[in-house]
């Protein structure tokens, strides 16, 4: 109780001593340091796992333990988040644009540590998925919390839960310029001058945090040795639509797959499924087991022969042929391996996938290319290199965090015109067929997300229930005129909704459709309701989009809608000038300008 009144009294003498711009640069700080924090210590974890699994098995052959470890993996991760945590924790960039756009950006307090567990025992055991998505989470759920402890305000906690995430995208990577590009492309928050700075200050704490503990080297050892030159520009171009389709091909085939589980009753069912495919996989091409940035850096240094490593192909990866047939398989299995590591019950992300399969496709096209004979000889290591911002930019719809990214992963900044290009390249292709990225698109579909366009974002965040009157006084159908006139009287409405016995809408009364008979007595007795009655233009439902009911006013001219729900059941009226109110409110809390 002493230490709860110390803190109330903490509260309130900030909130006469230190401005709250002031205070918010301070909590970004210690967001900055405790993501770099998790971001290392989910690092450790998964090395330390990973090592003592894989230290021992021999290179020269089948390792039928790789049938073992990732079941293992999986398991345990599913039994904990199952039975311990009790809530779905997969997805974690999803859940967070979720949390900004529906639960006033509040994250759960446990997400601040049961994603490290749970990816840690995921990935360290070989699940074919990246920790930066569990990271990601924690970081933002680390940032609302923080703020809740210090009751901010909830603009103030949207900002946070975006210093959480640019925060552990720059601790993980040590990338501190693709955190904070991260934050704005992806979780699509607005950059102002008033959230620009707490969102740098975390990004560059993180990044100094990991710096100080893991070394400054870059995460990727990467010396480009051959210039690019201007007339690789159409390879770079081609290399980008590549991208753009190895993209739209992983993130249909992922839904695909998702989907199969959903459908699946149980858990042990979707355990049983998920874990003997990635098991399976793995076992066959082990450059599959975990995050896959032993293979990128395979590729980037020319080392091809390691990729035959501990499997049934030991060896036949050093002709051109074998290599190509290899890689082929890789590229098409690996979005089966993820798809399947998270559908079993593991929990992961798609960061490391997308830098993985972008790294095989870049030295895939550059290499056949090569082995064509075409006219321009293109750099093998150098196309890597590109094709991981490519893929990037077309999984997530993040070209310029892409660009960044692989520019801070590598210090390949020599190549910054050329991982444009093949980033904005990749982008417009998947684009055409996909107008958001794999994290956002369930949430467009439900009308559930929040983005850069302010009318969308703003109707994003006002919910029905809200804006909902519910002080109509109803009438039935074998109501008479005259009993619809005592009704009248009692309200200071001028329309009425019709209801059956099992209280769905069947139709409106207007005051100005009766205005000219309900001062005839003769005629009380003899009209009933539904003699009188009219259609109502349209119906809204409780699960509708505040997109779509703008929409639909929009459509029929009409001030006022009934609300029912998904059965028809009457609930109350929704007008428009109650959402223009309600927008307005929301416009000035979450989208003002300091």
């Amino acid at each position: 109780m002493c230490k709860m009144d110390w803190f109330y009294r903490f509260l309130q003498w900030r909130e006469e001593h230190v401005k709250e711009k002031t205070f918010i640069l301070v909590i970004s700080f210690f967001v900055g340091i405790f993501t770099a924090a998790s971001a290392i210590l989910l690092k450790f974890l998964i090395h330390t796992i990973q090592h003592l699994l894989m230290g021992n098995l021999a290179l020269t052959g089948a390792n039928y333990m790789l049938l073992v470890f990732p079941i293992i993996g999986i398991l345990l991760s599913g039994l904990f988040v199952k039975y311990i945590v009790r809530e779905d924790i997969g997805h974690g960039v999803t859940k967070i644009l979720y949390a900004i756009s529906q639960r006033k950006s509040r994250i759960k307090a446990h997400n601040m540590f049961t994603s490290v567990i749970a990816s840690s025992l995921t990935i360290g055991f070989g699940g074919s998925v990246g920790a930066e998505s569990p990271i990601v989470l924690t970081g933002a759920a680390i940032g609302s919390n923080l703020g809740r402890l210090f009751r901010m305000e909830q603009k103030t906690l949207m900002l946070l839960v975006g210093c959480g995430a640019a925060g552990a995208i720059a601790g993980i990577f040590k990338a501190p310029i693709a955190g904070l590009v991260f934050v704005i492309e992806v979780l699509m928050l607005d950059l102002t001058m008033t959230s620009v700075l707490p969102l740098l200050i975390s990004s560059v704490t993180a990044a100094t945090v990991s710096y100080i503990f893991t070394g400054t080297e870059a995460m990727f050892k990467f010396s480009q040795t051959e210039i690019f030159e201007i007339e690789r520009i159409p390879y770079v171009i081609l290399l980008g639509i590549f991208c753009g389709l190895l993209s739209l091909y992983f993130t249909r085939t992922m839904n695909w797959i998702e989907g199969i589980f959903r459908k699946l009753e149980t858990y042990w069912k979707r355990f049983f499924a998920g874990s003997i495919l990635l098991s399976v996989l793995i076992f066959l091409l082990p450059p599959l087991y975990g995050e896959g940035y032993d293979t990128i850096g395979y590729l980037l240094d020319g080392q091809f022969r390691y990729l035959t490593d501990r499997s049934f192909f030991y060896g036949s990866g050093n002709g051109s042929l074998g290599l190509v047939s290899i890689l082929v398989l890789i590229l098409l299995t690996k979005v089966f391996a993820s798809s399947a590591t998270n559908g079993g019950g593991g929990c992961g992300g798609l960061f490391a996938p997308s830098l993985f399969l972008g790294c095989i496709a870049g030295f895939l096209f550059s290499h056949v290319s090569n082995e064509l004979g075409f006219t321009v000889y293109v750099s093998e290591k150098n196309f890597a290199l590109l094709g991981m911002a490519g893929v990037m930019a077309g999984i997530m719809h993040a070209p310029l965090t892409g660009v960044f990214l692989i520019a801070e992963l590598t210090g390949g900044y020599e190549l910054f015109l050329p991982l444009i290009i093949v980033s904005i390249g990749s982008y417009l292709t998947i684009l055409a067929f996909e107008p958001h990225s794999i994290y956002s698109m369930r949430l467009a579909q439900k009308g559930e997300l929040l983005t850069h366009h302010k009318d969308r974002a703003v109707l994003t965040l006002l919910k029905l229930d809200k804006v909902i009157e519910k002080d109509f006084l109803t009438v039935t159908p074998g109501m008479d005129l005259g009993e619809v006139v005592k009704v009248i009287a009692q309200s200071q409405r001028n329309m009425f909704p019709v209801i059956d016995q099992k209280g769905k809408l069947v139709g409106l009364v207007m005051l100005d459709n009766i205005r000219n008979i309900m001062f005839r007595p003769d005629l009380y007795r003899r009209l009933q309701v539904s003699k009188f009655m009219v259609s109502s233009p349209a119906k809204i439902t409780v699960d509708m989009p505040m997109e779509q009911i703008m929409r639909i006013f929009d459509d029929t001219k009409a001030w006022n809608l009934p609300v029912v729900d998904g059965e028809g059941r009457y609930i109350g009226f929704v007008s428009k000038s109650k959402i223009f109110n309600a927008y307005r409110d929301v416009l000035v809390a979450n989208f003002s300008e300091e």
